[in-house]
């Protein structure tokens, strides 16, 4: 057997497996995953990250003061339009 005839059954194959699979993804149906909360969800990504070796960063928030976002935070609330 050539390798042109080998490589074609396994160009074959594969694509019978990847038919296969679609029509199977395709016949899968999420039941019930509207009632999943979200925190539920968060856990389990979060679990999911941590087990894969994922290390988040940790972040504080630094609240500065700065005149040029001073100056635009009053000018906001003296318009009465909400602050970006």
């Amino acid at each position: 057997m050539s390798q042109d005839q080998e490589l074609l059954d396994l160009v074959k194959t594969l694509s019978g497996r990847v038919k296969s699979l679609e029509k199977e993804i395709k016949s899968l149906k999420i039941v019930g995953a509207a009632d999943v909360p979200q925190e539920t969800l968060v856990a389990i990504a979060a679990g999911v990250a941590a087990y894969l070796g994922y290390q988040g960063e940790k972040r504080q928030a630094r609240f500065g003061a700065s005149p040029i976002w001073a100056k635009g935070t009053r000018v906001a609330q003296l318009n009465h339009a909400p602050v970006r």
